[in-house]
């Protein structure tokens, strides 16, 4: 799987279309599953923690993120809620690469979807893996943290 970048006008295209809900009845599981597995490879290939399908080209409602050993799938995923409080953290992104910012977010974040055999899932979320929900869920929201971010630079990981 190759990853979108948004240097590409085609692909940034598709990067800032937001999607609409899986219908998981209608889904092949075998191809689920492979799709699974090709973007937690593709993801950790690539040093991410997290990967949303539009990342790939792939117009579904899911994302793979690995925070702390800890791996998640979620289809369908929505932020039902948030915290007052708020946490500046400086973000980067796959599809961006090489540039960063400084992106203010909720601490903590609630949310809903759906796990890889269809079954509803809600997770309570803080910290790191609060904002890398918050951030694919953006992805398939059609946002790029670079809408968000303040500060915004690039580092060339040819110079240090």
């Amino acid at each position: 799987m190759n990853i979108l970048k948004i240097e590409n006008k085609e692909e940034q295209r598709v990067l800032r279309t937001a999607l609409e809900d899986l219908d998981f009845k209608r889904m092949d599981r075998k191809k689920l599953s492979k799709v699974i597995r090709e973007m937690r490879e593709t993801m950790k290939r690539a040093d991410g923690v997290g990967l949303a399908a539009t990342q790939v080209g792939l117009p579904w409602r899911l994302f793979v993120a690995e925070v702390e050993k800890k791996f998640y799938v979620v289809l369908n995923p929505r932020i039902v809620k948030t915290s007052e409080e708020k946490i500046i953290m400086e973000e980067g992104c796959l599809s961006v690469p090489g540039t960063f910012g400084e992106v203010e977010r909720p601490e903590k974040a609630v949310l809903h979807g759906l796990d890889k055999n269809g079954k509803r899932v809600k997770i309570k979320a803080w910290g790191l893996l609060a904002r890398v929900f918050q951030h694919e869920v953006d992805h398939l929201d059609g946002k790029l943290f670079i809408d968000r971010a303040k500060n915004v630079h690039r580092h060339d990981s040819t110079s240090s």
